[in-house]
């Protein structure tokens, strides 16, 4: 099965696209597990049109905030970077919903954030917004329906 979910901002809702042995779209949100007060996303709620399921990943965020430890690593002459992180995304046991309950398994994701700044100084020392962005979750996984 893989997973393609897209967004063009820091924000934490992205449109999602589910192909293989199920083909469904629909919105994936980074959100906390229910009950903590985590500062960090440690979850990928995935709600798609045919049902729901979660993914852990925090992971992965924590792998993200690791490549992102020293800023974002923009290239001065363009004004323009990425970055990526790789890591194993479980879905979180009991979430699934609809077509998807009962559903368990990994995915192997990868998040790439590419960035666009204003020129011709660069990186970015304030607040502003880049000029574009876009944050890709990509990866493929071995799924079951129990």
């Amino acid at each position: 099965m893989n997973i393609t979910a897209y967004s063009n901002n820091d924000g934490p809702k992205a449109s999602v696209v589910l192909t293989g042995v199920i083909g469904d779209f629909g919105e994936a949100v980074r959100t906390y597990a229910s009950g903590t007060s985590n500062k960090e996303y440690n979850q990928l709620a995935v709600s798609v049109t045919r049902g729901s399921f979660r993914l852990g990943i925090g992971g992965l965020e924590s792998k993200l905030r690791s490549a992102l430890s020293g800023g974002f690593p923009t290239n001065t002459s363009t004004c323009s970077g990425i970055v990526t992180a790789t890591g194993k995304t479980p879905v979180v046991a009991g979430s699934g919903t609809g077509a998807y309950e009962g559903l368990s398994g990994n995915f192997n994701l990868t998040i790439t954030i590419n960035e666009v700044e204003s020129w011709p100084k660069c990186p970015k020392t304030d607040t502003s917004p880049f000029l574009a962005e876009t944050i890709f979750f990509n990866g493929t996984g071995t799924v079951s329906l129990q």
